[in-house]
């Protein structure tokens, strides 16, 4: 093992450069291995020449530690096994991919992503016969065989200030300040955030609620001389008729969007209340890592290079129990993590006189 790649793939977040940052120091200094950084994910390897730069002691000498997002680029489009053409056309670009690792004389790739960016690389690393080791990052938090992943500890802090702020705003106005945050299909942002922050309601995309039992807990909240509130929700939240709210792009791209307007619609048409919608969106994944995503970031980097130093292949790396693990690829992404109803924040919650959404 004399040659190793990395790639970050999917989405954007805190802790990605600490990630590749130890990567460098553990392969260089145990392994005395050479290291490359691939540019924009699976496209670098698609490119010729291939996009990559070697990384040395000098790329890590200033901040990238402290900094957000990803010096390697990274990309969330263009699915390999259906690459969009400039004539218009789809192709496979596996064989191309399995050809850019070869070129560059790689032993091994570590790549850094989130469910779906892993499943398409162990799919690519075992048709090109690639020596890959993944890590686990998602804002999102919903790998199951982690416990925790690379970027979600910044997500719900981000999230936590922005109620702090909120607050504020919210008292002096007598409003209810309505705060959307990201979740794909899972609630551990708001979940999370929801009760570091303070909020008052909390909904997210595994419980149901309603719009009525909504009001009456500010109703409640009102009538105990409480005149202003914070409610959380996640993007993937759905209507009380089960519509998801998406936003069309220009260039065709839709995502989640817009539950915390039609939130505050609602309880405006049915009570007197004032409420104030701001939704977070990316401020989630460009910020500053946390000191927690920049230690998980460091632990997964280190071992992911003894597993490829083991020749132990098509392996995940993964927090349990206060220690890194790893598993086989399949098996780290084959179950997805939601929330609970019986989840322990839930309670916890519950327990503070959060309305949740209908348990029953």
């Amino acid at each position: 093992m004399k040659k190793i790649g990395i790639l970050t793939s999917g989405g954007d977040c805190g802790g990605l450069n600490a990630a590749v940052r130890s990567i460098f120091y553990r392969a260089k200094d145990t392994y005395g291995m050479e290291v490359f950084g691939i540019r924009d994910g699976t496209v670098g390897l698609m490119q010729r020449p291939v996009a990559s730069i070697p990384l040395d002691y000098q790329t890590f000498s200033g901040s990238l530690l402290r900094q957000g997002g990803t010096f390697l680029g990274t990309t969330n489009k263009g699915n390999p096994f259906e690459f969009p053409m400039p004539d218009g056309t789809t192709k496979d670009r596996t064989a191309d991919i399995c050809e850019g690792y070869h070129l560059l004389g790689l032993d091994g790739l570590i790549v850094i992503g989130g469910d779906g960016s892993m499943a398409i690389l162990d799919k690519i690393a075992k048709a090109g016969n690639l020596n890959i080791v993944a890590i686990p990052k998602t804002i999102d938090n919903d790998v199951g065989a982690t416990e925790s992943s690379i970027g979600f500890n910044t997500a719900v802090q981000v999230a936590t200030q922005a109620l702090d702020n909120l607050i504020h705003t919210a008292a002096s106005h007598q409003r209810s300040m309505i705060l959307e945050v990201m979740g794909r299909d899972a609630g551990h942002i708001a979940l999370n955030a929801g009760i570091a922050g303070g909020a008052d309601i909390i909904l997210i995309p595994e419980l149901k609620y309603s719009i009525d039992n909504i009001v009456k807990k500010l109703t409640q909240m009102k009538n105990r001389g409480i005149l202003h509130s914070l409610i959380v929700v996640a993007e993937a939240v759905k209507t009380e008729e089960g519509k998801k709210f998406m936003v069309n792009f220009a260039d065709g791209q839709k995502r989640l969007g817009g539950i915390g307007n039609y939130l505050s619609e609602s309880i405006m048409k049915k009570t007197d209340i004032e409420c104030r919608v701001t939704s977070l969106g990316h401020v989630q994944r460009g910020a500053p890592p946390t000191p927690r995503d920049r230690i998980l970031a460091s632990a997964f980097g280190v071992y992911a290079v003894d597993l490829l130093a083991q020749k132990k292949f098509n392996r995940m790396v993964a927090w349990r129990d206060r220690r890194v693990i790893d598993v086989p690829i399949s098996e780290g992404i084959s179950t997805y993590k939601v929330v609970d109803k019986k989840d322990s924040l839930i309670e916890t919650a519950l327990a503070l006189g959060v309305y949740v959404g209908d348990l029953d």
